[in-house]
């Protein structure tokens, strides 16, 4: 195994001061492990914390900043933060208007935020989660009762964080969370496993002339494995399952993610043919993102995510944003 860190047991802390030293717009409490704006709470405004896993960077800590969240939960490697983490995170960004959580579908997530908002409940601050489950390709998964949460909770961190800026209830600020989450829909392929640093092995076992279809971002077993094929079918076997549940129209935000390890001019060849597939069913992409966002360590891939947008949304994710992971109008 070939990895740029110091030792398996401090990736997580060695990284978290990477991010201290170079985002001076970030505070991070290393005790707590808990990334928040160095700026603090501002009274009267919905905070949002959301978290997970690490090793999808720049989900969730990079997204943390003016227009998005207010604070971020890292957790180890592919594991959830615990709830100590994020009952820290949520007194610490409460500014009196209460706080949302925005949690990803996958077990150890949802049992672990629950409970940190049942016991900051306890301790007066009023609590709503957006449960994010976009993923199309199965329905149940090792980490998952349900879809998994992928790609469209950095659309639900962008939008509903844009709605708290204004001063926006809580409720209605959940609300346009969930709205985002039922208007998404995500697929992701694999070209290769990623290595964990604690393992020194692939996650799984990925023949050299196959690619998996419907890959998890932790790994996890898609729909079916097929021989390599060129982009074009790779990106119409997984807009066609996206097609299949939501119904491609209309006006439509597209994130072509990269999983860590494919190369921009890659996943560029990748959107034109989203771009070619939304345009034969009479639908348009008025807004897009392509890079690495939800990222799976070094595993090579990609995933689709697709929001069918309504002119509200659209406002909102054009409004200002400025974490490190996303940036405009500022």
């Amino acid at each position: 195994m070939k990895k740029l860190i110091n030792g398996t047991d401090t990736v997580i802390t060695d990284a978290l001061a990477g991010m201290a030293a170079a985002h001076p717009s970030l505070r991070v409490d290393q005790e707590n492990r808990v990334i928040y704006r160095a700026s603090g709470p501002r009274p009267g405004k919905v905070g949002l914390v959301s978290g997970g896993g690490s090793g999808h960077e720049p989900l969730h800590g990079g997204f943390v900043g003016y227009g998005m969240l207010d604070a971020a939960c890292p957790g180890e490697i592919f594991t959830s933060p615990v709830p100590d983490q994020v009952v820290e995170a949520t007194s610490a960004v409460d500014g009196g208007a209460g706080v949302l959580h925005i949690v990803k579908n996958y077990t150890g997530d949802v049992l672990n935020f629950t409970m940190a908002a049942e016991l900051s409940g306890d301790e007066g601050v009023e609590v709503a989660s957006v449960l994010v489950n976009d993923d199309v390709a199965v329905q149940d998964s090792l980490y998952t009762a349900g879809r998994r949460g992928t790609g469209a909770t950095l659309f639900v961190e962008k939008i509903a964080g844009a709605l708290a800026e204004t001063g926006a209830p809580l409720a209605e600020v959940a609300a346009v969370g969930a709205d985002v989450n039922a208007r998404s829909r995500s697929f992701g392929v694999a070209l290769s496993p990623c290595v964990t640093p604690a393992a020194g092995k692939p996650t799984f076992e990925l023949g050299e002339t196959e690619v998996e279809l419907g890959i998890g971002i932790h790994g996890e077993p898609g729909r079916t494995r097929v021989p390599a094929a060129p982009a074009r079918n790779l990106v119409r076997a997984a807009l066609s399952a996206i097609h299949d549940d939501l119904g491609l129209s209309g006006e439509n935000l597209v994130l072509v993610n990269g999983m860590g390890g494919t190369p921009l001019i890659e996943l560029y060849i990748a959107f034109a043919e989203v771009d070619s597939y939304l345009r034969e069913r009479g639908a348009q992409i008025t807004r897009s993102l392509v890079g690495n966002y939800v990222t799976s360590l070094d595993m090579q891939g990609f995933s689709i995510t697709v929001c069918r947008l309504t002119d509200e949304l659209t406002r909102l994710w054009d409004a200002p944003v400025e974490t490190p992971g996303l940036r405009w109008g500022r």
